[in-house]
């Protein structure tokens, strides 16, 4: 699979941020959408948009952290005749701040959506792909993936999985041609931090403000979805886009886990005090 052209690709979160910059992405480069997300305005906006520009996009709508929606998702989808060659799970969130400032309800919507629906719909999904001997499934993780980060426990922990999720499955697949891949990106200048700071502390929010208005909230989600994009066409098995980014993934290679521990837990705990 070396070309996005002709292919049916489905993008989870689609409507801000990442999930829309890889919409816009994957159109330009000739692919049908299927677009999800809860906001069905903003869904409907970038169709139209996507649609206007000569490409194609469907939406379907909908909240990937309630239970059982991505088995109504996949119902939905195989009800209006549509076959997804390339699933992209996007939808993710999380929260800054220590693990007992937010409720258990706060802690399962994140679970049910960064870890429960994205491992449903690969069930769901990969299926038809090994059936048509062809396929490929794009995991959005993060620099967390590697590390544990302390302020960011469940968060964490939750991308720690989509990426040990992701090579596993590449594996099981790979005799099947399903090409499976993760793309762990650093700080980005999107929606998620709006998601993840507006409970979290004061001086944290304050942080995030200063960060974006001196211009440093991280990479443009434009280049986190072509570096991405291209290293699925180039079969990587994990990604970390982004300028500098890739330490992350190499500090547990030279440090203790002790080490990275204080690292980390030092440096969220700056930015997370109140």
């Amino acid at each position: 699979m070396d070309t996005f052209k002709n292919k049916t690709v489905l993008v989870t979160g689609a409507s801000t941020g990442i999930g829309e910059a890889m919409a816009n992405d994957l159109a330009a480069r000739g692919a049908e959408l299927i677009l999800t997300a809860r906001s069905q305005d903003q869904l409907e906006a970038l169709a139209n948009q996507i649609n206007e520009n000569g490409g194609k996009a469907h939406v379907f709508p909908g909240d990937l952290a309630l239970a059982g929606s991505a088995e109504t998702l996949h119902q939905q989808i195989t009800a209006s005749n549509l076959h997804v060659d390339i699933l992209i799970n996007n939808a993710g969130y999380g929260r800054w701040g220590q693990f007992g400032e937010f409720d258990r309800e706060d802690y399962a919507s994140m679970i049910q959506l960064n870890i429960t629906s994205l491992t449903d719909l690969c069930h769901l999904f990969i299926p038809a792909m090994v059936s048509k001997g062809e396929g490929g499934v794009i995991n959005i993780g993060s620099s967390a993936s590697f590390l544990p980060v302390p302020y960011a426990s469940v968060y964490s922990s939750t991308k720690a999985y989509v990426l040990m999720f992701s090579e596993a499955l590449r594996y099981e697949y790979a005799e099947s041609n399903i090409r499976v891949m993760a793309s762990c990106p650093g700080a980005t200048d999107s929606n998620f931090r709006h998601v993840a700071s507006e409970k979290s502390s004061e001086t944290l929010k304050q942080r995030i403000g200063q960060l974006k208005g001196a211009g440093q909230v991280g990479d443009t989600c434009e280049r986190v979805s072509q570096e991405t994009l291209e290293a699925f066409i180039k079969n990587k098995h994990y990604i970390v886009p982004g300028k500098g980014n890739s330490k992350f993934a190499f500090l547990p290679r030279i440090l203790s886990r002790a080490r990275v521990l204080k690292l980390t837990g030092d440096t969220f705990k700056k930015h997370t005090a109140s």
